[in-house]
């Protein structure tokens, strides 16, 4: 939809929040630790942790830390053990929130976590009650200044692309999740500068949250800055210009 931003393209515009917080090393590598310990500390053998490993060196984390989070998720060093939680709900107007978390404490994380929705407008959900409308796929965004239109159509149509969008600011590319890392790997060989990937949950569908939008953002950033809050996804639809008024 012609000057509006999906969730998608919003995640990549608010990026900087996360950096601003200081907590994007440390929820790179709560990733990694889980993936370590769910699929083996070898990349080769666990795409998930494969994944978690570009992602964390694309942003600078420090190799010692990046390993050191490997060793405590295959049980060589000691740590807090993590498992996985995931939350669903409704923000304002009636938007549908994803929530991916890694905790040591499911119960104190599940009562913050519903704290969080009440106190900004939302309601916790019942399990199963949103994630139907989620898919998880691999997401890739280029900048509009990269390359002309026609340019991008045929570099997505050679990567096989599952789908793709034209936004604002960023051409987007949509691949199945098993593809994800040789999209990337391909990308990278092409020299394509990209402005935001990751394994994504992809809704469904959109929908406008009409004059809650800044309610539902209040929301999310809440949801976003909690420590055992890992990823927040949600089928928001937003006007660009209500988006560039927010804060950074």
């Amino acid at each position: 939809m012609s000057g509006h931003s999906k969730w998608s393209t919003i995640k990549h515009k608010k990026a900087v929040t996360d950096i601003r917080r200081g907590k994007l090393f440390s929820k790179l590598l709560k990733e990694i630790t889980v993936s370590a310990r769910l699929g083996g500390g070898d990349p080769k053998g666990n795409p998930r942790l494969r994944a978690a490993l570009l992602e964390a060196r694309s942003n600078s984390v420090p190799g010692d830390n990046i390993d050191r989070a490997i060793k405590k998720g295959t049980g060589e060093l000691e740590s807090e053990v993590y498992e996985e939680v995931l939350y669903e709900g409704y923000g304002p107007g009636g938007v549908a929130i994803l929530v991916e978390g890694a905790t040591d404490n499911r119960n104190r994380t599940a009562g913050e976590v519903r704290n969080l929705f009440h106190r900004n407008g939302g309601n916790l959900g019942e399990s199963g009650c949103v994630a139907w409308m989620f898919q998880r796929r691999g997401y890739f965004a280029i900048e509009r200044g990269a390359m002309d239109e026609e340019t991008f159509m045929d570099l997505a149509l050679e990567l096989g692309a599952d789908d793709v969008s034209i936004e604002e600011d960023v051409y987007e590319i949509y691949t199945p999740m098993e593809d994800f890392i040789a999209t990337q790997e391909e990308l990278e060989r092409r020299n394509v500068l990209l402005a935001a990937k990751e394994l994504a949950m992809i809704p469904q569908s959109y929908i406008d949250a009409g004059d809650k939008v800044n309610q539902v953002l209040r929301l999310v950033e809440a949801l976003e800055d909690h420590d055992d809050v890992q990823k927040v996804w949600a089928n928001l639809n937003i006007d660009e210009k209500v988006l560039e008024a927010q804060p950074r």
